[in-house]
């Protein structure tokens, strides 16, 4: 099998021939057949404090074939089109080939390209935990609620608005602060759009809207953090998946009795939880979604084939912090 690894915070990936490993236990062999990017993959390889003697293959959105499966393996076949996130604590997708445990694959939608399927697991699994793990929301007991999405136009962002507008029936207002991340943002089904670059609590409250029961934090956790908690309702909770590099004063949420929950959607595999099928189920629960229409896949751009230079254009283009859905490759084997 062919791969890309990276060895060093600045250094270009590497192409690697490896041996194609053998499929046991839960795990599936996939032939992979387009992989997208996140700001994941680059924060893992701004992390590599030393040089790596063995490069490492970093990559969590795929689709592509099940060509082997392990011995316990129960929910899928050899043939199967599948597409999933993974598990941060293994290689990653920037592969011709890769493992992965079933029950974090779903059954691939089969009504989109192969980069538009490899665009959703990371965000959709995201997203639909944070909505509905995280802050526990149902239809049933919120819809008409406000909900707040700090970052809308971004990769979780822009499925967190469909879900929440879609399935949870929620009144969504999203921030964003360019106009072509506006328009997205309505795209993708907000009912109000506010600039996280200016006073979120002031222009918030100017639009004459309650206070939100909800708040995901898709965007610095530490700049939002103060106006989060003088918006958040009473006994509303508050959702981030952006860790804090300041201590912040979770008494200012005490007196509302709200609440504040990180997600974090390599929690499952990493940590082998009870409750690890629930992606197996989560991601087929967005395939079907896609394929009726409900939902749109968040692909804004193919870069072409999987190759080095694609790889470092799609990481300069996360890195700008201006990248609006998602960013897809083709695996050419």
């Amino acid at each position: 099998m062919n791969a890309f690894g990276f060895n060093s915070t600045d250094a270009q990936p590497q192409l690697l021939e490896q041996l194609t490993p053998t499929a046991t236990g839960h795990d599936l062999l996939i032939k992979i057949d387009a992989i997208a990017v996140n700001p994941v993959d680059t924060k893992v390889i701004a992390s590599m404090t030393e040089i790596l003697n063995t490069p490492r293959i970093v990559g969590w959105d795929a689709t592509g074939t099940v060509i082997a499966i392990g011995e316990d393996t129960v929910l899928f076949k050899v043939g199967d089109k599948v597409f999933y996130a993974g598990d941060i604590t293994r290689p990653g997708c920037y592969a011709s080939h890769q493992l992965v445990d079933e029950r974090i694959a779903g059954i691939a939608p089969s009504t989109l390209t192969p980069e538009q399927a490899a665009a959703m697991p990371l965000t959709s699994i995201t997203a639909w935990e944070a909505l509905f793990s995280r802050l526990k929301i149902t239809e049933q007991h919120d819809a008409g609620k406000n909900i707040l999405i700090i970052g809308g136009a971004g990769g979780v962002g822009s499925i967190a608005i469909q879900l929440a507008k879609k399935i949870a029936k929620l009144n969504v207002i999203a921030t964003a602060s360019h106009t072509a991340s506006i328009e997205w943002c309505k795209k993708m089904g907000a009912d109000k759009i506010i600039n996280h670059q200016g006073d979120l609590a002031h222009q918030y409250r100017a639009q004459g809207m309650r206070d939100p029961d909800y708040i995901l934090c898709l965007n610095n956790t530490d700049q939002h953090f103060a106006a989060m908690a003088d918006l958040i309702a009473p006994q509303g909770m508050i959702c981030s998946i952006v860790g804090s590099q300041q201590k912040q004063d979770l008494d200012k949420l005490k007196s509302k009795s709200a609440g504040f929950v990180w997600e974090f959607m390599f929690t499952r595999p990493m940590f082998k939880t009870y409750d690890l099928i629930a992606q197996h189920h989560l991601l087929n629960n967005i395939a079907k979604l896609l394929d009726e229409g409900q939902i749109i896949s968040t692909l804004t751009k193919s870069l072409g084939p999987m190759n080095a230079e694609n790889i470092q254009k799609a990481h300069q283009q996360l890195l700008s912090g201006t990248t609006i859905g998602k960013l897809a490759l083709t695996v050419v084997t």
